[in-house]
């Protein structure tokens, strides 16, 4: 027994050899780590002095994989830090506000009030950047109460101008400049260039959006701050701040009327700036890259390590069996607390996958949610956009009736065809919102295809010869003349591919097929395309050209003009109408594009709807002369250029500021017809109307407004209006329609 008893005593300075050397090691590897993450930080600090982001973003990533999880929260916390301030840079803006706010987190934890302080700075210009500005105030004064309290002259500096950004957001620039020039004071270390720099940019900003005192005084003050921010640019180098200076100096000689400059000064601001958002969006996309390397390269490293485990159990256990009791309970005790600690890893992770899980659908529904936004946005700010919109396009008209200078024609002109521009542009805002927000319905009626087609010809006939274009039409005289279809938005589809063409093209022919695929005695199946031979689409651009806003090139865009929507309204229509659009180019040899589209043959017994609004007449404007018209307005601008444009053409006119006031006067005057506004205070055109009609039901009344995404035309109708006029309108357009409304209602002899 006493031999057994000293046999397993002698076992004991093995096992505590064992345990000591285990625990030495571990200490090693925690030494390693965190020597790599200063590696990996200073890596990260010399390429940041580069402007090399694909190198620092990957440092910073690498250093936060391998802190992540130990218990060194100083070192974590300064990671985190620097991070947010990298993804800022680089306009990440999601992700630098969540490493800002671990940083917080880190560092109140371990009670560091100066680094606190700086990551609570930070996470105040990013929500400056998301517009928070309430919650970045909130964050900027607990950091500047912390600076104070320290003593650091430095950090109050940096907080004042994040105040000054707060105020300039919130359009207090008189404060926001105070707030400039008491951060300056304490930025003049050569080591906060950088932040002076910024600091004079927004100064001189604020300054050219001030508006007391005097503006020129207020111009030449904020060229003389940007001249000392540019100064120190070109000495730095600090590329991103010289994108800034440009879309500043761009402002300035705008508010001087030097558009030229301002336009210059513009397009060096956006080719900078596009230069700019790919490099961050490359380093953005480089640090993702590295996020998921790091992860598979994490759980290869963890399936190794568990092989090793195993092996390394499986031998102490051979070693362990051979010796005494107390090796055994050992062994027994390390096994038990592994498959602890194995279970407590395993429910982290599914802990952590139910937080994923959470967010992917927080992060669904937010989008929903701005896409809902997105829609209600557009409609708002088109419709917006119309009323000024009209009293410009409306006094442009007027001026150029009134035989101006020669010099002045071609300023108005410019500005009527800017107009026009404008409004086209909200046009196809509008008709593609319509087309996301599932509010276009496919009509079926009978039709005349080879009609259309001519027609939509030459609508565009006079933009072809513009250009010097020739318009080409081969029509398969196989196709039956009556089809059943949705003709309107076969209209709409063939003007935007033929006008694209006639745009993109100089000189040139633009043609466009209509052949016949195959048929039978219900439908038939066509082919058409539209195919010129412009400027080409390159093959790299292809591919997004159907995105909403895409062009195929900015040199291209500047030069023929556009807005990218034509060719997205055309896909989304195709395919509502259960087609694709297709297309093949090559660059400077011209384009073709074209969809199959199935059309079901008319039955001779379906009669074919003539639809009068569809008719133009040409406008007898001698038969309008001495017509009594009443315009219901509520803008004093738009009455002024309704009733000039109309007086203007002899035509008697009376205004009325309301609903109310248009209900009595149609009571107790003799009007021949009346121009409805729709949005009014009080009551509203639609129920102005609806009371007129109870008792006036032959007086033609036209609704003269900015038509939305929310408004159904068939409500207008049915409320008892004769005709719709959207706002803005062509001269021509609104005398033809009131000429038509009077012609229906057999009120022209």
């Amino acid at each position: 027994m006493k031999k057994i008893l000293q046999k397993h005593i002698s076992v004991i300075p093995a096992i505590l050899f064992f345990l000591s050397t285990f625990c030495g090691w571990s200490q090693q590897v925690i030494q390693d780590t965190i020597a790599q993450t200063q590696a990996y930080k200073q890596e990260a600090e010399q390429a940041l002095v580069n402007y090399n982001y694909n190198t620092a973003i990957v440092s910073l990533v690498n250093a936060n994989s391998l802190i992540t999880g130990s218990e060194y929260e100083e070192l974590k916390g300064d990671i985190k830090l620097r991070l947010s301030q990298l993804y800022y840079t680089l306009q990440s803006i999601d992700k630098a506000q969540l490493e800002a706010k671990e940083a917080v987190r880190i560092y109140t934890a371990l009670g560091n009030e100066l680094e606190l302080a700086k990551a609570n700075n930070q996470l105040a210009l990013i929500l400056i950047h998301d517009r928070k500005f309430s919650q970045a105030k909130d964050y900027a004064q607990r950091a500047n109460r912390i600076f104070t309290r320290l003593g650091d002259e430095q950090g109050k500096s940096r907080v004042l101008f994040s105040l000054g950004m707060i105020e300039k957001g919130e359009g207090n620039h008189t404060s926001a400049i105070n707030y400039f020039d008491a951060a300056s004071d304490g930025m003049q270390d050569e080591s906060l260039r950088y932040d002076r720099t910024r600091v004079l940019l927004n100064k001189a900003e604020a300054y050219s959006l001030l508006k007391g005192g005097d503006p020129g005084e207020n111009i030449a003050i904020a060229h003389q701050n940007l001249d000392q921010a540019v100064n120190l640019i070109d000495q730095a180098g600090y590329f991103d701040l010289k994108a800034t200076s440009y879309r500043i100096r761009s402002y300035l000689a705008l508010k001087e009327n030097n558009y030229l400059e301002a336009e210059k000064n513009l397009e060096i601001y956006e080719r900078k700036n596009d230069s700019l958002y790919q490099v961050y969006l490359e380093a953005v996309s480089q640090g993702v890259d590295a996020e998921s390397q790091l992860s598979a390269l994490n759980a290869i490293i963890e399936d190794q390590q568990d092989d090793l485990d195993k092996k390394q159990k499986s031998i102490n256990f051979g070693r362990m069996t051979t010796g005494l009791s107390i090796a055994l309970i050992v062994i027994l005790s390390l096994l038990t607390l592994s498959l602890y600690k194995n279970n407590n890893l395993r429910a982290k992770a599914n802990e952590l996958l139910q937080d994923k899980n959470n967010e992917l659908q927080l992060a669904k529904e937010k989008a929903e949610k701005a896409s809902l936004a997105k829609a209600q946005f557009l409609s708002t700010i088109t419709h917006e956009l119309r009323t000024p919109l009209y009293a410009v396009t409306g006094l442009t008209h007027l001026l150029l009736e009134e035989n101006p200078k020669q010099s002045q024609m071609e300023h108005l002109n410019s500005l009527k065809f800017s107009g026009e521009y404008l409004l086209s542009l909200i046009n196809n805002i509008l008709d593609l919102n319509k087309l996301e927000a599932n509010k276009v319905e496919i009509e079926r009626t009978k039709f005349n295809l080879k009609k259309r087609v001519n027609d939509v010809l030459i609508a565009l006939k006079k933009s072809a010869e513009d250009r010097k274009n020739n318009l080409h039409l081969e029509f398969d005289e196989r196709i039956p003349d009556k089809l059943m279809g949705d003709p309107l938005k076969l209209s709409q589809i063939l003007i935007n591919l033929v006008g694209n063409s006639v745009k993109f093209t100089q000189n040139g022919d633009v043609t466009v097929r209509v052949k016949q695929m195959d048929a039978n005695s219900q439908n038939v199946n066509l082919r058409i395309e539209v195919e010129d031979n412009g400027v080409g689409i390159s093959k790299k651009k292809q591919k997004s050209i159907f995105e909403s806003f895409s062009q195929a090139s900015l040199q291209i865009n500047r030069k023929f003009g556009g807005t990218g929507l034509g060719l997205s309204i055309v896909k989304n229509l195709l395919e509502l109408l259960g087609s694709k659009i297709y297309l093949e180019s090559q660059l400077g040899k011209g384009s073709k594009f074209w969809f199959d589209i199935k059309l079901d043959q008319a039955d001779d017994l379906i009669p074919e709807i003539n639809n009068t609004r569809n008719i133009i007449y040409d406008v007898d404007y001698v038969a309008l002369e001495n017509r009594n018209v009443l315009v219901v307005e509520d803008n004093k601008i738009n009455q002024m250029i309704t009733k000039k444009i109309l007086e203007k053409n002899k035509i008697s006119c009376m205004v009325a500021d309301n609903g109310m006031d248009a209900i009595e006067l149609v009571k107790t005057h003799n009007f021949d017809v009346v121009l409805m506004d729709i949005h009014m205070p009080g009551i509203s055109g639609i129920e102005a109307t609806q009371k007129i009609r109870t008792f006036n039901t032959q007086i033609p009344i036209i609704a003269l407004t900015a038509v939305t995404i929310d408004e159904n035309l068939d409500d207008f109708y049915k409320a008892g209006f004769n005709e719709i006029i959207p706002k803005p309108f062509k001269t021509e357009e609104f005398f033809e329609k009131i000429y038509r409304t009077l012609h229906e209602n057999k009120q022209l002899v």
